[in-house]
């Protein structure tokens, strides 16, 4: 059977008397991880209990996962046999698996595999297999695990820093776990992760000094917003990261604005944003809402987009569009104020 993710912990916990558990999917990190975890609660710590048996091995050999499952471990308790690597190659291998006797447990592990491949069907119509996918997490979903795995590092965090976090970390689950790990020791043991301490540990200078330069910018803060560009642009800011990094901020700018067209409070608008507004920054973005119109955004959207075509068709150099099409929000600004 195939697992959703709601039961796939409870699952990893005690796998009952499955066979064969199937951990398969793109997030290569999160495959191992739900692995490990299987690992250790069947095997409790005891080395004995585990087998690893080499994919190609298997595929040779038909019947040497039914026989290595079906063997008593040394010390006793039930065996787990690993595979890892899997392919559809295997699937002879575990149909005689599935049939073996003994209560040994059979875990294989894969990359993304073809729904309509031969180990997938095999395992998913299967009573006594489980099969459990791993894609990349996202939103409530990634900001629960987030949490759940800063508890298990011993620290707790603010809803704010979890939202933070959860925009900028889920592609591969062993590059976040590593990223929260560095985060716990940073705040230190039974510590508490604001927003502030998330973007201290885990955002690059040149990241920090762009989002000033584009919150300074779309407020009319001309000299500020040149100072943070030049900053960013000295710790490796890309031309075409600042410019697609003014887009997203003109995309939330309104988004923003949209909401208090359609009645909603300043605060409202702001506050229903997520990722949420880094507090440091929420002034700024405040100010630059009541300077900026819808059709003025739009504008300066469909004007982003052209600098970014430039730079990868014209022979002018990409800092310069770059600086110009940050400064040219900055003049905008300006001159809306002004008005």
């Amino acid at each position: 059977m195939k697992l959703d993710a709601r039961r796939i912990a409870g699952f990893l916990a005690d796998p009952g008397d499955s066979r064969i558990v199937l951990v398969h999917g793109a997030d290569l990190g999160l495959v191992r991880e739900r692995a490990e975890a299987l690992v250790a609660s069947v095997t409790q710590g005891d080395n004995f209990r585990l087998v690893e048996i080499p994919r190609e091995q298997a595929q040779k050999d038909h019947g040497l996962l039914a026989s290595e499952a079906a063997t008593q471990a040394l010390t006793g308790g039930r065996r787990l046999v690993r595979v890892r690597n899997a392919t559809d190659a295997l699937a002879k291998a575990l149909q005689e698996a599935l049939a073996g006797p003994g209560p040994g447990i059979v875990l294989v592990e894969a990359g993304e595999l073809q729904a309509r491949g031969s180990l997938r069907k095999l395992l998913e119509a299967a009573d006594r297999a489980a099969v459990l996918p791993c894609y990349a997490e996202r939103g409530a979903e990634l900001a629960g695990s987030i949490a759940r795995v800063l508890r298990e590092l011993g620290v707790s965090a603010d809803p704010a820093a979890v939202d933070w976090l959860a925009a900028r970390l889920g592609e591969d689950r062993m590059v976040m776990r590593r990223e929260l790990e560095k985060l716990a020791l940073y705040v230190g043991p039974a510590g508490r992760v604001t927003e502030e301490d998330a973007m201290a540990s885990l955002a690059e200078g040149s990241a920090l000094d762009l989002e000033a330069a584009l919150g300074a910018a779309v407020a009319g803060d001309v000299t500020t917003a040149d100072r943070a560009l030049e900053s960013a642009m000295a710790e490796g800011a890309a031309s075409v990261q600042i410019v697609r990094g003014a887009m997203r901020h003109i995309q939330r700018l309104h988004q923003a604005r949209a909401a208090m067209e359609a009645g909603a409070p300043l605060k409202a608008a702001v506050d229903g944003l997520r990722p949420p507004i880094f507090f440091k920054a929420r002034p700024a973005f405040e100010r630059a809402l009541s300077l900026w119109s819808l059709p003025a955004l739009e504008a300066a959207g469909q004007a982003l987009l052209e600098a970014e075509r430039r730079t990868k068709t014209t022979g002018i150099p990409d800092e310069t569009i770059a600086r110009a099409a940050v400064m040219s929000l900055a003049r905008e600004a300006v001159r809306a104020r002004r008005g």
